[in-house]
């Protein structure tokens, strides 16, 4: 009889050190969840922006295309977005490159998206550039295309290795990881040679 009434006096459940290790254990994975959840917003963020890039880079791709015969009057020596010196309003431009160039210029700094007068439509620090890969030659037996590279360039939220595009190069401080650039290259065909 002495053995079970030692044994009914043991108390039972989890010990105190028991319950301090399973807290540990859960602390750790909590902390573990918030770095996680950080690294997704940032992931989400940088993924967004990109859509807002591709968008913009097609818009103003499809202009280029429609205006063929004016194609190299899209060309321009700096960078169009953040910084340049486009006018906030294009409504007193003529319809063609000036204006499409206005148009992407205030797309590309935000002015789609606007909350208590701050533009916020757009990636950080928005800019695009126009450059000519190959010039157009109508020349018998040659006949070769316009070629224009299209590239828009943003700053991303963490370093990664940077573009080899150089549309935007050393605008986003002195490390250019930050930077963020994707191009097309747009074809102008000579409906002159056949």
């Amino acid at each position: 009889m002495l053995n079970t009434a030692c044994q009914t006096g043991r108390q039972r459940g989890a010990s105190m050190i028991e319950v301090l290790v399973t807290v540990v254990i859960l602390a750790f994975g909590l902390l573990g969840l918030g770095a996680l959840q950080s690294k997704i917003q940032v992931a989400e963020f940088e993924a967004h922006e990109r859509t807002q890039a591709v968008v913009l880079l097609a818009e103003i791709s499809e202009r280029l295309s429609a205006n063929r015969a004016l194609a190299s009057s899209y060309l321009n020596a700096g960078t169009i977005g953040t910084g340049d010196n486009q006018p906030a309003s294009c409504a007193t431009l003529a319809t063609g490159p000036a204006r499409d160039l206005c148009e992407w210029s205030n797309a590309l700094k935000g002015a789609a998206e606007q909350s208590k007068g701050a533009r916020q439509g757009a990636m950080i620090g928005a800019r695009a550039c126009i450059t000519q890969v190959q010039a157009p030659d109508a020349t018998t037996g040659v006949c070769a295309p316009g070629i224009y590279r299209v590239t828009v360039s943003w700053q991303g939220m963490s370093r990664i290795s940077a573009p080899s595009l150089t549309c935007g190069q050393g605008s986003y401080g002195s490390d250019d990881a930050y930077r963020r650039a994707i191009a097309t290259d747009v074809s102008i065909g000579l409906p002159s040679c056949l």
